[in-house]
C-alpha cells in the first residue's frame, strides 16, 4: 500500500519558515547579552534580561495565539505573527539604552511565540496522520539545524563585522521566514483554510487540558536541556576541551539527522512508549558520560547520545500533545506544549545557574543524569499509566 506523501511543497515551506524563525532566535540569543555588556555597558544580570523578557513574552503570547488559531484561518495567524517578528527585527537599530532593547525584545518575543505556535499547528495539519511521528521528527530537525548554525553565525557576525551587521543579518533571516511562510498554500485540506467553530474567549480555554500531562514531562526534562544550552561550553573550557566545544551541537545534530528516518517511523508503527523509555535512558546515560568526560572522544560521544535521546524525546512529546487533542484544538495543544516546555527552559536556566554557582559542572551534570531517570517515572504516571491499549492507526488523515 502506498504511503501518503510527506514531503509536499507546504511541508517544506513551513519547515523552512520554522528554520529561519529559530535561526533568528539563536543568532540573537547568544549575541545580545554580549552586546548589552560591551556596547550598552549594562551589568550581567541586566544583560540576562535580554533572554528572559523574550522568553516570557513568548510564553504568555502562545496561549492567546492558540485560541486565535482555534477560531481563525491558520495562515492568517502565521502571517500576522511573522510580520510582527520581522518588524521587531528592524527595530534593533533604533534604541541606545537597555530599556529600549528590552521593549523590542518584548515585542519580538510576542511575534516569536505566536509564529512558533502557528507553524507547529500548520505542520501538524499538513502531515498525514499515519506518518505524524515521522513528519514531526523531520520538522523539528529544522529547529535543531538552526540551533547549531545560529550561534556560529551570530558570534561570527558580531565579532568580525560588528553589531550593525548582526542586526542586518537578523532582519534578512526574519524576512526569509516571512517569505517562506507566504508560500504556504494550505489548499490540500479544506478545513485548514476555514475559520473553526470555537467557544467564547476565556482564560479557562487558554490551555488544552489533554496536552498538559505530556507537556509537564517535557518541561521537567527541559530543565536539564537548559543546563546544556547554558553551560556546556563553559564546562568544556573547565575540562580543557575548548577546542572541541563548538562541535558538541554539531555532533548532536548529525546524530539526529542520521537517526530521524528510523525513530519517527518507529513512533508511528509502535507508539510513543517504545520510543520514549529508551530515549530517556539514552539521555540519562549521555549526561552521565558528559559528567565523566576528560577527553574529546567521550565529550563528543555524550553529545551523540544526548542528541539521540533528548533529540528524539522532544518531537515525540510534541506529537503526543497534538494527537491527544481534537483536530480543531491542535493550535491550542501546540501552544500549551510549547508554553509549558519553555517555562521549563526558563526555570532551568535560573535554577541550574544557582546550582552552578555552588558546585562544579561535572557534579551538576552527574546529578542531571539521575534527575532524568525521575522523568521516566513521571512519564509513566502522566502518560503510560493513563493510556488504554491503543489499536493500530486507522486510515484517518485528520
Amino acid at each position: 500500500m502506498n504511503k501518503p506523501k510527506l514531503w509536499t511543497k507546504d511541508f517544506i515551506s513551513v519547515s523552512l519558515s520554522n528554520f529561519f524563525l529559530f535561526l533568528t532566535f539563536y543568532i540573537l540569543l547568544v549575541t545580545l547579552p554580549t552586546y548589552a555588556l560591551d556596547e550598552l555597558h549594562s551589568s550581567a544580570s541586566v544583560a540576562g534580561l535580554m533572554t528572559t523578557v523574550f522568553l516570557l513574552s513568548a510564553i504568555i503570547s502562545r496561549p492567546l495565539a492558540g485560541q486565535w488559531l482555534e477560531r481563525a484561518c491558520n495562515k492568517k495567524v502565521l502571517l500576522s505573527a511573522l510580520i510582527i517578528f520581522s518588524a521587531a527585527s528592524l527595530l534593533y537599530f533604533i534604541p541606545k539604552t537597555v530599556a529600549g532593547f528590552l521593549v523590542i525584545r518584548l515585542l519580538h518575543g510576542i511575534g516569536f511565540g505566536m509564529a512558533t505556535t502557528a507553524v507547529g499547528t500548520i505542520v501538524a495539519n499538513i502531515i498525514p496522520a499515519s506518518r505524524r511521528g515521522e513528519g514531526m521528527g523531520y520538522f523539528v530537525m529544522s529547529t535543531n539545524m538552526a540551533m547549531v548554525l545560529g550561534p556560529f553565525v551570530g558570534l561570527m557576525a558580531i565579532q568580525q563585522w560588528g553589531p550593525n551587521t548582526l542586526f542586518i543579518l537578523s532582519v534578512i533571516v526574519a524576512v526569509g521566514s516571512l517569505i517562506t511562510g507566504l508560500s504556504v498554500k494550505l489548499n490540500h485540506s479544506e478545513h485548514l483554510d476555514q475559520p473553526k467553530a470555537a467557544s467564547a474567549f476565556s482564560f479557562k480555554n487558554l490551555f488544552e487540558t489533554s496536552a498538559i500531562p505530556i507537556s509537564i514531562v517535557g518541561s521537567f526534562l527541559a530543565i536539564v536541556y537548559s543546563a546544556l544550552l547554558s553551560f556546556v561550553s563553559i564546562y568544556a573550557n573547565e575540562i580543557h576541551l575548548a577546542s572541541v566545544s563548538s562541535l558538541f551541537f554539531v555532533v548532536y545534530a548529525i546524530v539526529l539527522l542520521l537517526s530521524r528516518p528510523f525513530t519517527g517511523k518507529w513512533l508511528d508503527l509502535y507508539g510513543p512508549n517504545v520510543i520514549s523509555y529508551p530515549s530517556i535512558l539514552l539521555f540519562a546515560i549521555g549526561m552521565f558520560v558528559l559528567s565523566q568526560s576528560s577527553g574529546a572522544v567521550t565529550f563528543l560521544i555524550s553529545a551523540g547520545m544526548i542528541g539521540l535521546g533528548w533529540g528524539t524525546l522532544f518531537p515525540t512529546f510534541q506529537t503526543i500533545a497534538i494527537q491527544d487533542a481534537e483536530p480543531r484544538k491542535r493550535g491550542l495543544a501546540t501552544a500549551t506544549f510549547l508554553s509549558i516546555y519553555d517555562t521549563g527552559i526558563a526555570l532551568g536556566s535560573f535554577v541550574v545557574g544557582l546550582l552552578a554557582a555552588k558546585i562544579d559542572y561535572s557534579s551538576l551534570y552527574f546529578m542531571c543524569s539521575f534527575y532524568i531517570l525521575i522523568g521516566a517515572v513521571l512519564y509513566y504516571f502522566l502518560h503510560t499509566k493513563k493510556q488504554a491499549p491503543v489499536p493500530k492507526l486507522k486510515n484517518q488523515e485528520n
